[in-house]
């Protein structure tokens, strides 16, 4: 959908943990053959949090991200959580990261946005409405993931692929006479793909005090190939949708941020014609940090100088449901 709205990322942050896992660590403790897990994933090391929690970690890079827009939190009119994971069930962690800002008597309206991978890029559809209607012009977005304490030992493709990490940015409106705007966005969700990336438990159908519920419900599970095959009958027509030409080439895009989803899935965007220099990847050293993910690579294609003002952007990914979603902006 086209939307041009004058929207501007006007700060990132990031929060990495601070213990680092190894392969051979994770090979060893799963049993898996040296090299196992680079060759299947593509992934050579991921961070995994300790005595961190979402709120801290998301804290820690909101408050960077400020800085990097020269605000003060005391100037933010609303703080989304866009996670696909909850420090606990209630409050909404949004409320959790306020206080942990050091702001927890400010008053300022705090709510989740959850599309699991996709809740950054959710989060900032919703920025762009909120802005162009006038209601917020500064807002915290805050995506804050431990995945690493769901993780099924008896998957070792997905438990060995996954990383946490916290990622924030600042949105406000773009300045007369900026480039920086929203220019289209488009989601799709696909149900009877639900039952190929989830968990079970926690909420009511599986609820922990329940009898039927076993340790199994509680770990994550993702069916990988599965995704990719439903993905793979949908994804042309969803990238055509989005922004004319993209399934064939990158029509005027000079970055793509695409969500680390797996070795696999990143591979898969060469199909397009995309260029590989264009493809921003944090995979190999951060893993799969689920909602984190893109803008953990966004903050990383910033920091190095591939992506500048000015450039056009294509966030791109897809999340459990099974959803897919996409954002082209000039950053």
């Amino acid at each position: 959908m086209q939307l041009n709205v004058p929207l501007k990322i006007a700060g990132l942050g990031r929060y990495l943990p601070e213990r680092v896992v190894t392969n051979p660590e994770l090979e060893t403790l799963y049993g898996l053959r040296p090299g196992w897990i680079e060759h299947h994933n593509g992934v050579r090391e991921r961070r995994r949090a300790t005595t961190e929690t979402n709120s801290f970690m998301g804290a820690a890079a909101a408050t960077e991200a400020l800085a990097a827009a020269n605000l003060q939190i005391s100037d933010i009119d609303l703080i989304l959580n866009a996670s696909g994971t909850a420090e606990q069930a209630i409050p909404d962690t949004g409320a959790l990261i306020q206080r942990a800002l050091g702001v927890g008597d400010s008053g300022i309206p705090c709510m989740s946005v959850h599309v699991t991978c996709l809740s950054f890029l959710a989060a900032l559809d919703l920025c762009a409405s909120f802005i162009a209607s006038g209601r917020y012009r500064h807002i915290l977005v805050v995506s804050s993931e431990i995945s690493s304490v769901g993780l099924n030992p008896q998957e070792p493709e997905s438990a060995t692929l996954i990383g946490d990490a916290a990622a924030a940015a600042v949105i406000t409106p773009a300045a007369p006479g900026e480039s920086s705007r929203l220019h289209s966005a488009l989601f799709r969700t696909y149900g009877d793909g639900a039952d190929y990336t989830a968990v079970r438990g926690g909420g009511t159908r599986r609820h922990p005090n329940l009898p039927i519920t076993t340790t199994e419900d509680n770990y994550f599970h993702m069916d990988g190939s599965a995704v990719l095959r439903l993905v793979r009958t949908h994804v042309d027509g969803y990238l055509e949708e989005l922004y004319p030409g993209l399934s064939t080439s990158l029509v005027d895009i000079d970055a793509v941020v695409p969500h680390q989803a797996s070795k696999v899935g990143l591979r898969m965007l060469g199909r397009f014609g995309w260029p590989d220099d264009k493809i921003i990847r944090t995979l190999d050293t951060l893993g799969n940090c689920v909602a984190a993910s893109v803008p953990a690579t966004l903050y990383a294609g910033v920091a190095d100088g591939r992506i500048r003002r000015g450039d056009k952007v294509l966030l791109v990914g897809t999340g459990a449901g099974l959803s897919m979603g996409g954002l082209v902006l000039t950053y």
